[in-house]
């Protein structure tokens, strides 16, 4: 027993310093968690072969695809259909943990696990020749309990898990309805299809990627020319755009939607949602706004919008690269590439044959 308690108090000591460095040092575990994912994404896609036999990308341009795959900038030193379904699986898993939305919760998860580490070392810790608690009175023990975690304490707490599993459920919903709706637009629609065909991407595959891509803000697509090749599919463009807004300038107004309807819907969490939507500098979740600064993201977003669509149609509506187009096709073309200039970067024309005054202006939003 000596030898137990000792190994116990050993371990304590460690978690305690473990704890002490993830809660004092955020920036270099960001650091550490991008290192790893980056390093892992490399070695998957070293190890699969990419799709042709005569060209195989060199280590260091698949070291870098893969650290802007997890960091989602969607820089690239490979054609992306040189990649083979399988890498571009790593690809997409890569940007998923490594977007915006999955790593603010996971550090949601990991700031309330080390609080509550911290919590229960710092008031429960029990050291050699100190009293067991078995061996304290029943007053004691209340009085214990009440000073190391009073109801104030334990609301904020589950709050904060509850918060978290709101985030990760907006995250699956918002991506597995995208994926299954580009899925079923390229299933029905015969040029998307065709042009899908012709460059041998798996249709399961490519519907998770873009759909990811543009929910991450990453901007990352499997084909070569982006998403010029589906200029005339407004129906996909249509649905890009919403996981894209979905994912960026609207995540923090549907995410205190999400929470006010579930507060609404189930009784058992109508204390913790009404502590989140009230509480929103105590939870400090950097997407968690009120609902007025909330209002002002999605203001701000949509005035960018019109103020890049309105640009667009007068400077570049007859312009090559939309002359191919009809008018419903262009209209949907300029809002797409309006939506996407500050949020996932993609692009349906050929930005170097664009104007330098549209051009100044996409840099100045971006």
């Amino acid at each position: 027993m000596p030898k137990f308690q000792v190994f116990l108090s050993y371990s304590s000591s460690k978690l305690t310093r473990l704890c002490h460095i993830l809660s004092v040092n955020p920036f270099w575990t960001r650091i550490l968690y991008f290192a790893f994912l980056s390093l892992l994404g490399f070695w998957g896609l070293n190890v699969l072969e990419p799709r042709t036999d005569s060209f195989k990308p060199r280590k260091f341009d698949l070291f870098f695809t893969s650290v802007s795959a997890t960091t989602v900038s969607s820089m690239s030193t490979v054609e992306m259909e040189i990649l083979s379904n399988p890498q571009l699986i790593i690809m997409t898993i890569l940007m998923f943990i490594g977007g915006e939305g999955f790593t603010s919760m996971a550090g949601l998860f990991l700031s309330n696990f080390i609080s509550e580490k911290n919590n229960v070392i710092d008031d429960g810790e029990i050291e050699l020749g100190n009293p067991k608690p078995e061996n304290l009175n029943p007053e004691q023990l209340a009085q214990n309990k009440g000073e190391t975690f009073n109801n104030g304490e334990h609301l904020l707490y589950h709050s904060i898990m509850f918060l978290g599993f709101v985030i990760l459920g907006y995250l699956l919903i918002v991506n597995i309805l995208g994926s299954a709706m580009v899925f079923l637009y390229i299933s029905f629609v015969s040029s998307a299809r065709s042009t899908l065909k012709s460059k041998g991407l798996n249709l399961f595959t490519f519907s998770i990627f873009t759909t990811i891509s543009s929910f991450t803000n990453c901007g990352f697509i499997p084909t070569n020319e982006n998403m010029v090749v589906f200029n005339k599919n407004s129906g996909l463009l249509l649905v890009i755009i919403a996981v894209a807004l979905l994912g960026n300038p609207l995540f923090p107004m549907c995410l205190r939607f999400s929470i006010w309807v579930m507060g609404k819907c189930v009784n058992k969490v109508g204390d913790y949602c009404d502590y989140l939507l009230k509480n929103t500098r105590e939870i400090g979740f950097p997407h968690l706004f009120t609902t007025r600064r909330s209002c002002c993201v999605v203001g701000t977003a949509l005035v960018f919008v019109v103020v890049q669509a309105v640009l667009f149609f007068a400077m570049e509506w007859n312009s090559a690269s939309l002359k191919e187009l009809n008018p419903f096709e262009r209209t949907i073309g300029v809002l797409f590439q309006s939506v996407n200039t500050s949020q996932a970067g993609e692009t349906i024309v050929n930005l170097p044959a664009m104007s330098t005054v549209i051009l100044v202006v996409i840099t100045i939003i971006m």
